[in-house]
């Protein structure tokens, strides 16, 4: 629809939202709050504490800081619909919001793969740790992990601005570029030859790499005493889990655009389609902050020094 010429598309993949609307509108409030929260809470103890300024805590703070960018892409527009009589968003906005969560979700398998890196050198070689995990290191890994996923999607949002839509309803609660391309009335296969090749050197490059990297941590943690394996496996853990969670439903995600089948319930669909926009930033500062003890030391330090001041 045009108003102003001004396109809008219309976002018709809430479920009885006129019922719920203020469940909604709350559930996703304190969602994003305790996101904010938790992850703002590590990402400062982390850079407020020098014994965490390692390799290892940058690059935990970098994910955090990463799902505090992606929670934000989403959330503040979820929350104003929920409110809406009427859930539009320009054509801009919509490519925009695309943009946005697209570059978190590469990231988020960017930084992955850079943890699963730093794990590797610290437990495979870590007489040589030193001097190949240098703070530059940690610099120009970080900048790639951002850097990337940006021109990758850059691309495709110059490629999405140029379609002619015939369509302006979205089946969904945020905008994808997938889902956008789909209203055009044009040939859109470059777009999703395009689309497919960034899935395929997103997903499959770090998955490849922290397969190989937990074969080799594994190999070393058998031939090692049990009090090494015991804490190589306490720092990867957390990473592992996180890692098959978020690839596990990264690809349902992609693979369920492209088939958009009916035969999956569509509040199961619209579950999935933020399940990681909603699990990672709620779980990561969780596992880390009390999985990591030299991370969670510091908190309960900082809890004490609060309950100081105001008691």
């Amino acid at each position: 629809m045009d108003y102003y010429n001004v396109t809008y598309l219309t976002l018709e993949g809430q479920v009885e939202l006129e019922k719920y609307r203020y469940v909604y509108f709350v559930m996703v409030l304190t969602l994003y709050l305790l996101i904010i929260s938790c992850n703002g809470l590590v990402i400062f103890v982390i850079f407020t504490n020098k014994c965490l300024h390692e390799p290892m805590y940058i690059f935990i703070a970098a994910l955090l800081c990463n799902a505090l960018y992606g929670s934000t892409a989403l959330y503040p527009k979820l929350l104003i619909d929920f409110l809406s009589e009427i859930q539009i968003v320009s054509y801009e906005a919509c490519i925009f919001q695309s943009f946005f969560i697209y570059t978190y979700a590469i990231s988020e398998f960017t930084l992955l793969s850079a943890m699963a890196y730093d794990r590797y050198v610290s437990i495979c070689k870590p007489l040589q740790y030193a001097t190949i995990i240098k703070m530059s290191t940690v610099k120009r890994l970080l900048f790639c992990c951002w850097c990337l996923p940006c021109c990758e999607n850059s691309i495709a949002l110059t490629l999405t601005f140029q379609v002619k839509l015939c369509r302006f309803k979205l089946n969904r609660i945020y905008c994808n570029n997938s889902s956008v391309v789909k209203l055009s009335c044009g040939d859109i296969s470059v777009r999703n030859s395009y689309a497919l090749f960034i899935f395929v050197i997103a997903v499959f490059p770090p998955v490849i790499f922290v397969i190989y990297s937990y074969i080799r941590i594994l190999h070393v943690c058998l031939r090692s005493s049990n009090d090494f394996r015991r804490k190589a496996l306490q720092t990867c853990f957390p990473h592992i889990f996180i890692f098959i969670s978020y690839t596990v439903t990264s690809c349902f995600e992609v693979i369920n655009n492209r088939l958009e089948s009916n035969q999956i319930p569509h509040i199961f669909t619209m579950i999935m389609s933020v399940e990681n926009l909603v699990i990672p930033p709620l779980l990561n500062p969780i596992i880390y902050g009390l999985k990591m003890q030299k991370i969670f030391n510091c908190i309960k330090k900082l809890i004490w020094k609060v309950k100081q001041m105001l008691f």
